[in-house]
This record gives structure tokens, sequence and C-alpha cells, in this order.
């Protein structure tokens, strides 16, 4: 079976991809570090330009021309449901009609077979019997959530690379980016294994940890080097990576970079970094602004600084963001993935944060600025107010 990233492509440009690379005319394109790379063609003047041998109406990039192509049909799907009661009937729907009519193999978790609830149901249990827990990222085309935000944020965690199509089915409390509503699943999924679906690329952050170690020893009369591990703790996140002061009673005290170049010391409780889909979470409500997922951005949002000109600030998708524990930190921090266990950072310890070149496609509803907008009055209730009375 072909891996998950053969089977997607997009329709927004000419080029054919391979293996990372953007070929054009049998020519390699260099691929920008940011998620839309190569970038659109910039002119300058009647002769000026970034790519003076490419026509830049052929890499204008529209986000409505992100549409899912398949090289194959999809075989395979990964079901996540949330662990209650409430979406087992939507649950029991849906993977019964994925492998009797479409004649799918369905991948679920492990924990989800010993719900007692589901193994007492004796019609369903033909197909439950059926069910397949032991996979690799390899083994799904496409990715099927019931449940709200959260258990789309558990799914992107589970595909630390590539990640195949996400089609998530709103069943819980906020639904900001589950969009679809589970009483049209069939007519959904069917445009989406016909390839009649747009695709809204949701970029992910890749976090590393790297942890302060000292090589040499004083006794030996070799002098101690501080050095960092060559393999670091790392994580893909698409919401955002939080540093905070954890159990510390004393404030956070973290120095930030961006390109190597040290930019601040934040004091405070802390600091987000956040993806445009994260800066309608925790990061809106720290005073960030909100941002279109198709932004190529990182935000950069303080949580109750210890100044108040210490505004947040919007950075290049490519640039690398570093922070590390300030050498006169009276304690030290926590960091924290998409709201996972916390992990702490010591002084010597550091953290880069940059856009990685695995987003998380999910399947727009209907177009990837009407699905946002829709959520921000939906959910938000965004600049909703009472209309003012006429002036008679």
């Amino acid at each position: 079976m072909a891996s998950p990233s053969d089977f997607l492509s997009l329709n927004a440009s000419p080029g054919r991809m391979k293996k990372g690379k953007l070929f054009k005319n049998g020519k390699v394109l260099r691929r920008g570090m940011s998620l839309h790379g190569p970038l659109p063609v910039c002119t300058f003047g009647p002769k000026a330009s970034t790519c003076p041998d490419v026509s830049p109406r052929e890499y204008e990039m529209d986000p409505n021309d992100q549409k899912l192509k398949w090289s194959k049909p999809p075989e395979s799907v990964l079901v996540i449901k949330r662990i209650d009661t409430e979406t087992n009937k939507q649950f029991v729907s849906l993977v019964t009609w994925l492998m009797t009519t479409l004649k799918m193999i369905v991948f679920v978790e492990s924990k989800l077979l010993d719900d007692a609830n589901l193994k007492g149901m004796q019609d369903f249990f033909p197909v439950y019997k059926k069910l397949k827990t032991n996979h690799s990222t390899n083994d799904i085309d496409m990715v099927i959530c019931l449940g709200g935000d959260g258990t789309l944020l558990y799914a992107a965690s589970l595909f630390q690379s590539s990640m195949p199509p996400v089609i998530a089915f709103h069943s819980g409390s906020l639904g900001f980016i589950t969009s679809h509503k589970f009483e049209n699943y069939q007519d959904t999924i069917q445009n989406v294994r016909s390839g009649n679906a747009i695709l809204m690329l949701r970029s992910r952050l890749r976090c590393c940890i790297y942890r302060k170690s000292v090589n040499g020893s004083l006794n030996d009369g070799m002098e101690a080097k501080e050095t960092h591990n060559d393999k670091p703790y790392s994580y893909l996140c698409l919401n955002e990576v939080v540093v905070n002061r954890g159990q510390s009673q004393y404030l956070c005290n973290i120095d930030l970079f961006l390109e190597g170049r040290r930019i601040t010391s934040v004091q405070g409780d802390g600091l987000i970094i956040s993806t445009p889909t994260g800066s309608t979470a925790y990061a809106v409500a720290a005073g960030a602004s909100m941002v279109h997922p198709n932004v190529p951005a990182i935000m950069v949002t303080p949580i109750c600084p210890h100044s108040l000109s210490f505004r947040p600030i919007i950075v290049p998708a490519g640039a690398e963001l570093k922070f590390t524990v300030s050498d006169n930190a009276r304690g030290p921090a926590s960091v924290s993935f998409d709201g996972r266990p916390s992990i702490d950072i010591m002084k010597g310890d550091f953290v880069t944060v940059r856009t990685s070149v695995h987003p998380t496609p999910c399947v727009c509803r209907s177009n990837p600025f009407d699905d946002w907008f829709d959520s921000l009055s939906e959910c938000l209730h965004w600049n909703s107010r009472r209309i003012q009375k006429d002036i008679i």
C-alpha cells in the first residue's frame, strides 16, 4: 500500500512534487522554509523578480485551489472517537457503513475495543470483530474524528510526520476546528473519496527540547565542557507550545531568540508560541490576534507579562524560535505541547520551535474562508452585538 504522502497532492500549482521537491520542466525549484513553498513569484518593476524564468501567474497561491486529489482510491481509515457513551451510536453507524457499504478497512485504537457498551451491542458484534488495531501511520489513507477540537488535536498527535486527510465531525462542546455535521456523514465521506473536497492545510510546529550535558571530568585534569544531546525530544503540535513557571512560585524568566538573535527576555507567567490554528485557542485568551490558518506565520504571545509594553507579535513561518531559562531565573520553567503533560526545562536546556513541513490536512465543509468565519461567528460570537435602532 502506498504511503499517505503518495495519496495526497494539491492542484495549487502546475509543478510536480517528488520526495519533497517541486519540479518544473525537469528543473528543481527551491522550496521555501515556510509551509507554502515555493513562495509566489514577486516582481519588482518591469524587469526584476525573485525567479525571473518562471511566470508569476503560474504560482498564484489560492487557498480555494487546495483540492484533494487521490492517486489511488483510499482503502483504509482510522476512526478516532471521544471515549464516552454519547458518540457510541454515531460510531456504530459510521463504522458499519464504512465496512459493509464501502468495504473499507477500519482501524481503531485498542482502548476503544475495551468499551463494555460496544461489546454488549449484539447487532454490532459481527462488525466489532473485524475492527483492526495494529497499524502504522503508513497503513492509514484517511482519518475520521468523532468528537470536539480535543479529538482532532489528539489525532494530529498520532502522526508525528506526514498525516493523511482528516474529516472531523463535530460532536463535542465547542467544535471550532471540527466543522462537519454528522447528519450528512455519508455524503461528506463519499465526496472526499471521489476527490470532491477542499483542504485547509493547518500548519504544525516542530518543537525540539535539547538537554544540557557535561563532557569531561575536572578530576581527570580535563576541563568540563557543556554540550547538548544529539537526539532531542521532538514533538509536532497543532495548536501551541506553552512555556510557564509550572509549580514554581517565582516569575517565569526565559530568554527568547529568533534566528539566533536574542530578541527579548520574558518575565511573567509565561509565553505562548502558536500556529495560526492555535491563535484562536489559548493565545487569543491571552490577547493575541486571530489569524487565518492559511497565513504562514507563528504567533508569539506573552502570558501576563511583567511589562505593559510587551505586546504579541507575529513572525514568518520560516523563522526558527528558541527559548531557554535565563541565567538569572529564580526557578525552572515548564513546557507543554497542545495541552499534553508538562515537561520541565532547567538552566542550560533550550527549546527550538519552527513551522513543520508536515501540516494537518483538514477537509473543509465548504471552503477555508467560510469555514473559519462561520466558526468565529458560531463558536466565539465574534463581533456579535445588538443592532442600533434607526434614527427617527
